[in-house]
């Protein structure tokens, strides 16, 4: 079949008296824009269609000898998923809520009953929303119901392109009972009267804020703005705190935040400020009984709590201490208990804190003794005054498991377990705990899962994972599917390279800004301590990331392709250059503290310059990828894949296959659970394809 090529059209580019020329830059149009395109795919360049067309068909054509392989993975992944599931119900105050899933469906259905009642009632039916709107995308921004459980306010994004539409309805009669609200951020809050609700609209660059109050019975256009953020560079959110006192509204960058509270029990309340916001520091507020709790940076490089009363804001006490090289999480609160959470050398822990008498003790352990685990702790009703909690943990090696536990006795009970349908053994599989040497000597943590039958002699093939950006860190979970491969021998690791927050603040400032290239070099020093050790050799090893992990997985394969057999780069942000100098776009202003700000300040622009995957592709042979991209997706835009992988088609000097597929869908893919399998089997396929695995 003959390659895609798309026309080369030369734009010569410049900024701080730099000059460069794109071949492809007509692809980023301007006329009509790229962000019109979100909410209408008709007006995409027909060349560039044509050329994403021809690009999905030789997808098709290469992976055709897959098809046996994707079919039989499919059902190896769903014959690994429970098909019919109910999560463990919720105590709220009058109702038990919970989420079902069956095998007759693709989306999930919320259920509901009375406390002291057998009558279970449906108030939310995804498959049968989905199927009333006819739409190949089914995206559920957020299901709200109303305190006084009437009413439920929900919202939709039927493309993609996360511009989501909200309605409320009546649950009783299934009656909408409000106009719908297009073009929302998809949040919803109510009032603790449940006569109006808060939302957040997107103006015409995809971006948050504002804030407005709707009253129930009103038209639309009476709606209230309550709050606004005048700068590019910051976003709004919103929520409630966890006594139900206050409405906060964050507005915030990557960096710093600004946060402002107004009284959830009066309707009519504006929003006022908590603390005005200081560069490169970030807080949270949550208020229990008189407090103001705040999770904070300020002199805690690794975050500490403070706490300050209602009724006097000036006079802040340190509550939970900062400790160095401790990362320390956020807090949920009992009557007489706080549950807290920690997380050092790339490992959480979970703490419990007496209110009454201050002490506390770390019941990681009582969750599990196994060394690397992704522990947790939640509240399993809405009523604090009790003692008992939920906690559980899984690992690479160990489904979920679930306890029910009593702080007071220390006695826990296993009430839900993750079950495999076609079997699973933890004692299988060998996890473990490595550390790499990178270029300046700091010791990075890689997280790894092998089979015990699978040869450590430098013989196997490697599936290595990366993302560390924006401070994100990888929690070293369990997915039933991975051991797809991991069962045919490929091994699987998780790289905690700086970007992350997986040892504290410092590891994500380590791997931001004008340091963004330890990322990259951390990476493939972990790369190269798997070859050393035998894990796998050079050219054995199968990255996987996407989005900002498509920008390392792009970088990486520019500065050492040899180490790689192949490349899964899914909604991969290559094109970094173009997408940070163009300040209209959705991300790009609120990524001036995280990337950088090319545009203004030309230290920026020559930096990322260096290593933007797309500007640094060059005449030399590349490892075998697959691209995913998808035509509404507002976080990275369809044009970064088709530029990169036109451009690395026309100047590779290797014969590996290099496949781009264009979906109409968003940032994550399909939607629905068999096309989200139908997926990721494509995806096994051409990792096993590359393997040279047939089985």
């Amino acid at each position: 079949m003959k390659i895609p090529q798309l026309k080369k059209k030369p734009e010569t580019k410049t900024c701080h008296n730099v000059s460069w020329v794109d071949n492809y830059s007509f692809v980023d149009q301007k006329k009509p824009s790229i962000m019109e395109v979100l909410k209408d795919s008709s007006k995409l360049n027909p060349e560039v269609k044509k050329y994403i067309d021809e690009e999905n068909a030789y997808t098709k054509y290469n992976l055709k000898d897959t098809e046996e392989l994707q079919s039989k993975l499919f059902n190896e992944i769903k014959g690994k998923l429970k098909l019919d599931d109910e999560t463990i119900p919720f105590k709220d105050r009058n109702y038990f809520y919970w989420t079902k899933i069956s095998k007759e469906s693709q989306y999930s259905t919320k259920l509901r009953k009375k406390i002291d009642s057998s009558e279970t009632e449906e108030y939310w039916n995804g498959q049968k929303e989905f199927e009333k709107h006819k739409s190949k995308f089914f995206s559920v921004g957020d299901l709200s119901v109303s305190w006084n459980d009437l009413y439920l306010g929900y919202s939709l994004d039927l493309k993609g392109s996360e511009y989501f539409t909200i309605y409320i309805r009546r649950i009783s009669d299934q009656k909408m009972i409000e106009e719908k609200i297009e073009d929302t951020t998809g949040n919803i809050s109510w009032s603790l009267d449940d006569t109006c609700f808060y939302y957040s609209k997107l103006n015409d660059k995809h971006r948050c804020k504002t804030v407005y109050r709707h009253r129930l019975g009103t038209p639309q256009k009476e709606d209230e703005l309550i709050f606004e953020e005048k700068s590019e560079i910051y976003n709004v959110s919103f929520g409630l705190t966890s006594d139900e006192k206050w409405h906060v509204i964050n507005s915030s960058d990557h960096n710093s935040d600004e946060i402002y509270y107004f009284d959830a029990n009066n309707k009519n309340s504006k929003p006022k400020l908590f603390k005005k916001r200081e560069e490169e520091i970030k807080y949270g507020i949550d208020s229990w009984k008189e407090f103001f709790y705040v999770h904070t940076n300020k002199d805690a490089e690794d975050f500490k709590i403070c706490r300050v009363k209602h009724s006097n804001l000036n006079e802040w006490e340190d509550y939970i201490s900062a400790k160095k090289g401790v990362l320390i999480g956020g807090l949920t609160f009992l009557d007489d208990y706080i549950i807290r959470a920690e997380k050092s050398n790339a490992l959480p822990k979970i703490f419990i804190k007496n209110f009454k008498n201050g002490e506390e003790e770390d019941i990681t352990h009582i969750i599990s003794d196994e060394e690397v685990i992704s522990p947790g702790a939640s509240l399993m009703q809405k009523d604090t005054n009790t003692t008992k909690i939920h906690i559980g943990y899984d690992s690479l090696r160990t489904q979920a498991r679930t306890y029910e536990y009593d702080i007071v006795t220390k006695k826990k009970k296993l009430i839900k377990e993750e079950i495999v349908p076609s079997g699973h053994n933890p004692s299988n599989y060998t996890v473990r705990r490595l550390y790499a040497n990178s270029h300046d000597g700091k010791k990075i943590p890689i997280s790894l899962v092998h089979h015990k039958k699978t040869k450590l002699d430098g013989s196997a093939k490697l599936l290595l994972y990366g993302y560390s950006c924006y401070g994100v860190s990888i929690p070293p979970s369990f997915n039933s599917s991975r051991f797809c491969l991991v069962d045919r021998d490929i091994i699987f690791a998780i790289s905690h390279a700086r970007g992350s927050m997986d040892l504290g603040m410092h590891w994500w400032n380590e791997g931001k800004l004008m340091q963004k290239m330890n990322t990259m070099k951390d990476f493939i020093s972990c790369a190269n301590y798997l070859i050393e050790k035998k894990y796998t050799s050079k050219g054995k090893i199968i990255f996987l990331g996407g989005s900002a992990g498509g920008l390392l997985g792009g970088a990486v394969a520019n500065m050492a392709p040899e180490l790689f057999l192949s490349m899964v780069l899914n909604v991969p942000y290559v094109n970094v250059l173009d997408t940070a100098l163009n300040e209209d776009l959705p991300l790009s202003a609120n990524e001036f503290k995280e990337i950088g700000r090319p545009k203004k300040n030309k230290e920026h622009f020559n930096y990322i310059k260096s290593y933007s995957p797309y500007e640094n592709i060059s005449n030399k042979d590349y490892p075998s990828m697959f691209i995913t991209t998808s035509l509404f997706d507002s976080r990275v835009f369809y044009s970064e894949p088709v530029k990169y992988t036109a451009k690395l088609r026309d100047m590779k000097t290797d014969k590996n296959l290099l496949l781009l597929k264009c979906e109409t869908a968003g940032h994550g893919g399909k939607t629905g659970r068999d096309n989200s399998i139908s997926e990721l089997a494509e995806e096994f396929a051409f990792i096993l394809k590359s393997a040279d695995i047939k089985k």
